[in-house]
């Protein structure tokens, strides 16, 4: 069986996003940017919550992005050939190809999918995150944490949810993040 995969950047302090509401707050590191590039390569299905999907879409619907460098290339290439389930109750269309809208996250659904996967699956968004944690679909957390504290925003872990987390991986980066990836224990 396949597992479901949380992915995201945090600050040191556990934010996603700042009190703003911005989300794009880390600089641009090649290394980071490669490492994510070959975990989104690696899966089949992502999973997003409807602003994360909007903010991720121009990897498609903007040439621009990947004609960048040939990093942004690769990115693009490995974020199109996953197949998006986009949950939203707002969106009436998506964009992008290989893409379906969900209204809501269906536990059962999810379970379906990763049974009848052939590679993982990714869940982003910290809405739709807490959802699937709450339902217990996560198996593995793979935090990116940026040497920032926020000191307040939108936390990237849910709160409300208990796990004990198994650490699989470590590895740290020359700008000073962290790539840590966890089993979540049953």
């Amino acid at each position: 069986m396949a597992k479901l995969i949380y992915v995201t950047n945090t600050s040191l302090d556990g934010y996603i996003e700042d009190s703003r509401g911005a989300f794009n707050l880390y600089p641009h590191n090649d290394a980071v940017f490669a490492a994510q590039t070959g975990l989104i390569r690696s899966v089949g299905t992502l999973l997003y919550g409807r602003r994360l999907y909007q903010s991720m879409a121009p990897w498609e619907t903007d040439a621009a992005l990947a004609a960048q460098s040939s990093l942004t290339a690769d990115f693009a290439s490995a974020w199109q050939a996953a197949d998006k389930v986009v949950y939203s109750t707002t969106l009436a269309a998506a964009p992008t190809t290989r893409t379906r809208l969900e209204g809501r996250l269906d536990p059962a659904s999810v379970r379906d999918m990763k049974a009848a996967a052939t590679s993982d699956l990714t869940v982003g968004g910290a809405h739709l995150a807490a959802q699937a944690f709450a339902a217990r679909l996560v198996d593995e957390c793979q935090l990116f944490v940026w040497p920032w504290i926020l000191g307040g925003g939108k936390p990237g872990l849910p709160s409300g949810t208990r796990a004990e987390l198994e650490l699989l991986d470590e590895h740290r980066f020359g700008n000073g993040v962290v790539h840590l990836r966890y089993r979540i224990r049953a």
